[in-house]
């Protein structure tokens, strides 16, 4: 009796174990199961610097072309956003700056100048 059972409880765990096999089986065939997950593309951290250096050209025109009727605020921010890419692009090639301690006004005006100056140094026309 106890061997008959033994075998009925060995069977069963054979087919289950064959219908599992053949389902992973069939999912690798068919490409919907893979062994190894794949690996993921590294993400740079950076943008790359030909983009920064588009970035600083257009916000740079755009802020020569701010006509002299127009709210503030358009000039601020295109000036904020102008300031934010030479910050990314200082740190792109490893130039020093004190941009982000400056406050805003005559200061922050010569450090653009100089960082500006310094890039081009570095081998980018910011202008």
């Amino acid at each position: 009796m106890a061997g008959a059972l033994l075998q009925l409880a060995l069977l069963t765990a054979a087919l289950v174990g064959s219908f599992g096999l053949l389902g992973l089986l069939t999912g690798l065939f068919c490409g919907t199961v893979r062994l190894r997950p794949r690996r993921r593309a590294v993400e740079p951290v950076h943008r790359p610097v030909q983009q920064v250096a588009a970035d600083l050209r257009r916000l740079s025109r755009q802020l020569a072309l701010v006509p002299a009727g127009a709210p503030v605020a358009r000039r601020r921010g295109l000036q904020s956003a102008y300031d934010d890419v030479l910050v990314e692009a200082a740190a792109l090639l490893e130039v020093p700056h004190a941009m982000t301690l400056t406050p805003a006004g005559p200061r922050r005006d010569a450090e653009r100048r100089r960082l500006q100056a310094a890039l081009t140094d570095a081998g980018l026309d910011p202008r």
